[in-house]
C-alpha cells in the first residue's frame, strides 16, 4: 500500500466515535450524492428519492485472545495496535471479530447505509428501515428504557448474510482517498 494511502487508512482507524462517524457520513454523502440531513435525527438526505439516510460504520479488529487483568495489562496494551489487530477483508471468515451497529432508530430514517472498514478495503451495505426487524441478529432493545432503539452485529458469523442480502459495493482506501481529494482540490 502506498505510504500516503497507508497513513490515511491508519488515521481513519485511529479516529474515535464522532470523528470516525463524520468520515463515514462524508464518504456516503459524496459517493451517493446525498445532501445534509434535514434534522438531527438522521445523517443525510437523498433529495432524489426524498428519503432520510442513516449512516453506521465500524472498523474491523480481530477479537482479543485474552481479557485484560493485573498480570497481562502491559502485554495487552502493547498488542492492541493496528498492525496486530486490523483484519483484512480476505480474512473475515477466518478470525473472530464483532462490530456492533448500534443506536439504530428505525423510525428516524428510511435507508441505512452501514458497513465495515477492513484493513485493505471498505464494504458498504444498504437496508430499508422496513427491513431492519428481519435483519439477522437485530435486537430492538439496546439499553433499558430506550424504546425503538436497537442494534445488530456484523461479525464472522453474520457477514455472509449481509453480503448476500444487502451488499452495495467494495471501496479501496485509494478510491476513498481520491473521493476526498476532490474536496481539497476545490
Amino acid at each position: 500500500m502506498e505510504e500516503k494511502i497507508k497513513e490515511f487508512r491508519d488515521g481513519i482507524f485511529a479516529l474515535r466515535t464522532r470523528r470516525f462517524g463524520n468520515v463515514a457520513e462524508i464518504m456516503i454523502e459524496t459517493l451517493y450524492h446525498f445532501s445534509k440531513s434535514h434534522n438531527q435525527y438522521h445523517d443525510r438526505f437523498d433529495e432524489i428519492s426524498n428519503k432520510r439516510v442513516e449512516v453506521k460504520f465500524s472498523t474491523v479488529m480481530k477479537s482479543n485472545d485474552s481479557v485484560i487483568n493485573n498480570s497481562n495489562v502491559i502485554e495487552q496494551c502493547k498488542k492492541a495496535n493496528l498492525g496486530n489487530r486490523a483484519l483484512s477483508s480476505n480474512e473475515m471468515l477466518d478470525y473472530n471479530f464483532d462490530c456492533n451497529i448500534q443506536q439504530v432508530k428505525r423510525k428516524e430514517f428510511d435507508l441505512i447505509y452501514y458497513g465495515l472498514f477492513f484493513s485493505d478495503r471498505i464494504v458498504i451495505f444498504k437496508m430499508d428501515s422496513s427491513d431492519i426487524l428481519d435483519c439477522l441478529g437485530y435486537s430492538d432493545k439496546q439499553h433499558k428504557g430506550n424504546l425503538g432503539e436497537g442494534q445488530f452485529h456484523l461479525n464472522n458469523t453474520t457477514i455472509q448474510w449481509h453480503l448476500d442480502n444487502h451488499f452495495v459495493q467494495w471501496l479501496t482506501y485509494e478510491e476513498l482517498y481520491k473521493v476526498f481529494r476532490k474536496y481539497e482540490d476545490k
